[in-house]
């Protein structure tokens, strides 16, 4: 997003000289809490740094704001000095709107391409509203309401405040949710997904909710651990259809999950980073025989791992691994997820679904910014939350690799990718803008020789 601090004159002719913090002001935050700023800083009042490090920490700390995703724009800059005795900071802001009414228009498949390929049947979108109201009481809360109707219902709730104790290293949330459909993927043939349908009644149901706690003692560092508790129920022919869909061939059955994640966060902008880097390792553990006596017991671990380098002046390289290690061979259909699901993808394959209960999924990308970010005012949106506006567009060139283990092969499915490597490339434009936006068209090639046009929202790596 590019570097937006200033220092002075006086500093450019002496700079390594000390600077004594003596005030940092805000300007901007008009909603947004003075604490929840000071919480994202490098530095505080009274402390002393040189030059060379004020600057990193400037930078530093305004990106740590933009990662908070409250503000669109995040300027920092030297006010006043007085060598080695004082230095004031100002922080210029722009926040963001906070109470979204999202309309909700989604597609049942797993991506806009299958979608877009097989049917474009827009009775297999949903449609409906989550009322979204983030930065709750200028506290960086976020409270939400869903209620979606169509092809997937759901209704339910979730809130999160990031802030219990004073120290501020203290969080929760809480969450409740309420799904059905008429509709669900009930097995893998031949690489695809397949479907059953039942136009008079609702084949699969679920009630799910949450409570989490977060410990965040560092800046780029979070602990979560969270504990769930589902309830399924499924039509009788979705068993006669695949016996393995359900855990031990009941229609209608409830487990508690216990979650822990780590999560070292160090990217320059989480929406679209191009420098920093990225980690996590989530833990799960599924079924602990409490409810129902079923035999549920699944346990896997996630890891993620993404990198990000300037190489030159509008140069990048990224590449990112992510992986999944699982204990069961006999997890049931409806949770085995491996390539093809939401970031676990291999460019190239977004018709394809590899199950598996292990996967590994290497994905590279070098960049060129064909245009840097920009800024842009619309003059006749009088509200600077939408007026000022910021954007960029980058070309890729891209390569990756992806392997899925599955422990139990069924022939009868002739599912020829899982145990094998999957390599995809090609070649993409990317448009980042404000609120997070990102839009990718890429032109991807398989191994199978297949190729195509391919669209998505989120970041690459």
């Amino acid at each position: 997003m590019g570097s937006w601090f200033t220092i002075s004159a006086q500093e450019e002719n002496n700079s390594e000289h000390r600077h004594v913090i003596h005030n940092i002001y805000f300007e901007g935050n008009k909603i947004t809490k003075e604490r929840i700023l000071t919480r994202e800083i490098m530095f505080g009042e009274g402390d002393t740094l040189s030059t060379s490090q004020l600057e990193a920490s400037l930078e530093k700390s305004r990106e740590n704001l933009m990662n908070t995703s409250l503000f669109n724009f995040v300027s920092a800059s030297i006010i006043s000095e007085e060598k080695d005795i004082a230095t004031d900071i100002l922080f210029t802001l722009t926040e963001r709107w906070y109470i979204w009414p999202w309309p909700i228009v989604e597609f049942a498949d797993r991506n806009f391409n299958i979608w877009w390929k097989e049917n474009r049947d827009l009775s297999r979108m949903s449609y409906g509203v989550v009322l979204k109201w983030e930065n709750f009481r200028g506290r960086k809360e976020t409270l939400e309401f869903t209620t979606r109707f169509g092809y997937i219902e759901l209704y339910g709730f979730a809130y999160t405040i990031p802030y219990l104790n004073k120290k501020e290293t203290l969080g929760m949330g809480i969450g409740a949710y309420y799904g059905r459909t008429k509709e669900v993927p009930v097995n893998n043939v031949n690489d695809i997904l397949v479907y059953y349908k039942d136009d008079k009644d609702y084949v699969a149901e679920e009630v799910s909710s949450f409570i989490s706690l977060t410990y965040r003692k560092e800046i780029y560092n979070t602990n979560t651990i969270r504990l769930e508790y589902n309830w399924q129920n499924f039509q009788d022919t979705i068993l006669e259809i695949n016996p393995y869909f359900s855990v031990d061939g009941k229609t209608k059955f409830q487990y508690f999950s216990l979650v822990y994640q780590y999560k070292s966060d160090h990217r320059d902008y989480k929406a679209y980073p191009l420098t920093g880097y990225y980690f996590d390792v989530e833990v799960v553990k599924r079924g602990f025989g409490i409810l129902d006596n079923n035999d549920l017991d699944v346990f896997y671990v996630l890891t993620t791992f993404r990198k990000f380098f300037q190489l030159g002046p509008r140069f990048y390289f990224a590449s990112g691994l992510n992986s999944k290690f699982s204990n069961s061979a006999n997890q049931p259909f409806y949770m085995d997820r491996a390539v093809g699901f939401g970031r676990d993808n291999v460019r190239g394959y977004e018709y394809y679904v590899v199950n598996g209960n292990n996967f590994g999924i290497l994905k590279n990308n070098f960049k060129f910014a064909l245009l840097p970010t920009r800024e842009y005012s619309i003059d006749f949106i009088k509200s600077e939350k939408f007026s000022k506006v910021h954007y960029a567009f980058y070309l890729n060139a891209f390569f990756d690799m992806g392997f899925a283990d599955k422990f139990i092969n069924q022939a009868e499915l002739n599912n020829q990718l899982e145990n094998t490597l999957l390599i995809g490339y090609g070649l993409g434009i990317d448009f980042v803008t404000y609120y997070d936006l990102v839009f990718r068209l890429e032109y991807s090639f398989n191994r199978m020789n297949e190729h195509g046009f391919f669209l998505h929202f989120i970041a690459p790596i």
